[in-house]
């Protein structure tokens, strides 16, 4: 990546829907990819006057679809995110994880309306014999992250490599019934994203790029807080997002979070 700053960036972002930002106005691209041109790609793209911009996220892309796999999508197939990389890229975000290991659907499977948790319903069968699913599901995915990382660095060998990963989207004991999710589960999918990232951290350090840690700049912006204070959306949104992903502010909180890093070389 080139030292100096007064020469504009050839940026590329990859990743699944926490990037590309569904539902967030005004929606760009292919249909399928509900990509927003206010995601966290464009708005870094703007702060830091890129010279280029490739966006390439695409909701529901898993880590093959960046690597090796064209992604099908309700408006059609898009190609491997991977080609939109060249050797004059000089920075790359990726944001990628989720989808690997189902996130979404595993705390759409910990919804309760339910006030006591003496079935729980989620935590505890997660963890049936001892065995975290999720957990397992992360360690099984690590592997392929760092693999995804030393293929985005072939393709462009003097970029800068940020994984930014993925927030704080539930307090401690979340806020049933605000949310419908008992505290106990609220706790187990939090602390599952923060093993995720955990884990992309590892991956990005082992393989020569650099993690983004968006948890501490999302506390207090959860969904379980007033609306025009969520950086992520709740199960019923309540700003045009998607449920349980970044809002409109999340996303330009997220841009900001990761041009801090940039500019700090």
């Amino acid at each position: 990546m080139s030292s100096d700053p007064a020469v504009p960036l050839n940026y590329v972002a990859l990743g699944d829907s926490a990037a590309s930002g569904p539902r967030i106005p005004d929606q760009v691209g292919a249909p399928g990819c509900q990509q927003s041109d206010a995601n966290y790609p464009h708005v870094l793209a703007e702060e830091l006057a890129v010279g280029s911009f490739v966006d390439v996220t695409c909701s529901g892309a898993v880590t093959e679809n960046i690597v090796s796999t064209p992604q099908g999508t309700s408006s059609g197939e898009v190609p491997v995110q991977l080609d939109a990389l060249t050797p004059e890229t000089d920075l790359v975000t990726v944001t990628i994880g989720g989808n690997d290991i189902g996130l979404v659907s595993t705390a759409v499977q910990c919804l309760t309306f339910a006030d006591t948790s003496a079935t729980n319903v989620c935590r505890d069968r997660l963890t049936a014999g001892g065995v975290d699913t999720v957990a397992a599901a992360i360690a099984d995915s690590a592997p392929s992250w760092g693999a995804m990382l030393d293929a985005v660095a072939e393709r462009a060998p003097d970029a800068r490599i940020l994984v930014v990963g993925y927030g704080t989207y539930l307090p401690d004991g979340g806020c049933f019934p605000t949310q419908p999710m008992l505290p106990e589960d609220a706790d187990y999918i939090q602390g599952s994203i923060t093993a995720m990232n955990d884990a992309l951290r590892t991956q990005a350090n082992e393989h020569g790029a650099e993690f983004v840690d968006t948890e501490p700049l999302s506390v207090g912006h959860d969904v379980c807080v007033a609306p025009d204070q969520r950086y992520f959306e709740g199960v019923v949104p309540q700003n045009p997002a998607a449920p349980l992903h970044p809002t409109a502010a999340g996303m330009a909180a997220i841009a900001d979070g990761v041009a801090t890093v940039v500019r700090a070389g």
